[in-house]
């Protein structure tokens, strides 16, 4: 319901605790410019830096006043082109590696986290397409879910088609391994940890030209000297790019408004998760949890940019739609954001010229995407190998044809040897356990390696190898715990049979 008190601003905008930081004042020397203070921006400062390189992040306004302040933070592998239709159009391994990356964007936030104590409310949860509409879905719709929960499966994805999706009653697919987060509260904690001992932050500072080799950036009035320049900005500026260079990047990008609301509600009342619907546009909700009730983010109605007379109708519409969902909850903020799409559904990111780096097309992903363009901008710098380069990179056609071993390729990348964390488990239930095997089962949110001997009595333990982190996997033939990643061997009560780990496997939390 909508009341007086509604407001036109992004609900993550509320609060406290983004720093401020200074303009630029003076001239300097760093090794890498970063053009733009958002989630793309502040994570590849923060990768960078914990790499041992100088930093400058410059800001025209605020960290994170851009787009990423207006995100709903869904924070999903699960891309708005659906994985069929990546499979179809860039076969396997391709559409694999599009939500591999997702992964271990997942992944490097929930490390970042862990790294710096932020207090963000990220947490783990479950994502769940359905059906949109109120009718029964057609025969075709549910065999359409009922695909793309095959295909994920297919791929090594948790996902399962459902009967009944939690909630909303519909059928859909439910997509394990998915999180949620507050994004001003973890972009204030990578800010505060980027800044100082070398490197800085500056905003309200705008960048003017970006030119030579090594590059140098005029900003406020001031010039930037560095050796690399990352583009981090949503729409990003041409630089030292040239306009033939920076025009056909633009030919490739689809600027879409979309729009979101948020209201409170009791709490309980929406299941912790990520909802999408089928619709087009579709409709996308989640929960931002607090103390005593719960804040329902709910957003949709997209359009491209400039072609939608009556915006305020797009309100009014979500509106209705969130009340459908939700009846009785209490509106307290709406407002409109801006996502790009490709012409292929996956995002542009790569060198668009020498020593300059742009990200950019990220559509529904932005906290996602934009995480693995920071990941793949501080491997460029670093001179690392990334296994998404060529997937993502801005003139991609030649990774249309040919065949790519992607898995086998880049099995070194330090994503790859605990990929398995992402993988699905074999079942829920130790139910599911016959006597005298073994599963890695999803108990309580962990990976539980369970063993039930002849008997029938129940050995649990941590699925996590403790040499790096990979999963184990169930030998059959020799009864034990074998680790796919570097060889670890461990009986079914967690010791340690041969190395390189030299602890057991841990107990169960």
């Amino acid at each position: 319901m909508l009341t007086s008190e509604t407001v036109l601003k992004p609900y993550w905008s509320d609060g406290d605790g983004l720093p401020r930081f200074a303009r630029l004042a003076h001239d300097l020397t760093v090794d890498v410019v970063i053009v733009g203070g958002g989630i793309t921006g502040l994570t590849a400062a923060w990768l960078l830096k914990q790499a041992g390189r100088r930093v400058a992040v410059v800001e025209r306004s605020r960290c994170m006043a851009g787009d990423t302040g207006y995100t709903t933070a869904h924070l999903t592998a699960v891309t708005d082109t659906r994985l069929a239709a990546l499979h179809k159009s860039f076969g396997e391994d391709h559409a694999r590696a599009a939500w591999d990356a997702g992964f271990a964007a997942i992944a490097q936030i929930d490390d970042c986290v862990r790294a710096e104590k932020i207090d963000c409310d990220f947490g783990w949860v479950p994502g769940y397409l359905f059906a949109a509409g109120d009718a029964e879905p057609a025969a075709s719709d549910i065999k359409d879910l009922e695909r793309e929960a095959e295909v994920a499966d297919g791929l090594g994805f948790d996902a399962t088609y459902v009967d009944r999706i939690p909630f909303v009653n519909r059928p859909g697919v439910r997509f394990d391994g998915q999180a949620r987060i507050n994004p001003r509260a973890y972009l204030a904690g990578l800010a505060k940890a980027v800044h100082g001992e070398g490197s800085s932050i500056f905003e309200q500072t705008n960048v003017d030209d970006v030119a030579g080799d090594p590059p140098v950036v005029k900003a406020g009035g001031y010039s930037i000297r560095c050796e690399f320049v990352v583009v981090a900005t949503h729409n990003p500026i041409m630089g030292k790019a040239g306009w033939l260079s920076a025009t056909l990047l633009q030919t490739k990008l689809a600027l879409y408004t979309t729009y979101a609301i948020a209201g409170r509600v009791k709490a309980g009342t929406v299941p912790d998760a990520l909802f999408w619907d089928t619709g087009d546009p579709y409709h996308y909700l989640r929960i931002e949890p607090h103390r005593g009730y719960d804040v329902v983010v709910f957003g949709g109605e997209d359009h491209k940019t400039g072609q939608q007379a009556d915006t305020q109708a797009c309100y009014t519409r979500l509106e209705r739609a969130l009340e459908a969902w939700v009846p009785g909850v209490t509106l307290t903020h709406r407002w409109s954001g801006q996502v790009i799409e490709t012409n292929d559904g996956l995002p542009l990111i790569g060198e668009i010229a020498p020593k300059q780096f742009v990200s950019t097309g990220y559509a529904g992903n932005g906290i996602t995407f934009g995480t693995v363009g920071a990941m793949m901008a501080a491997d460029a710098v670093t001179g690392r190998r990334n296994p998404w380069a060529e997937l993502f990179d801005t003139g991609r056609t030649k990774i249309l044809g040919g065949l790519w071993n992607y898995l086998l390729e880049n099995k070194d990348y330090p994503y790859y040897l605990v990929r398995d964390r992402f993988a699905g488990s074999e079942g829920r239930s130790v139910r599911a356990v016959r006597r005298g095997t073994g599963k890695v089962l999803s108990l309580d949110g962990q990976h539980v390696a369970v063993y039930r001997d002849m008997d029938g009595s129940v050995v649990k333990r941590s699925a996590v190898c403790t040499h790096l982190g990979c999963l184990v996997q169930w030998n059959a033939a020799e009864k034990t715990w074998d680790c796919p990643c570097h060889g670890s061997r461990f009986t079914t009560s967690g010791r340690v049979i041969g190395g390189p780990a030299e602890a057991p496997l841990e107990e169960p939390r």
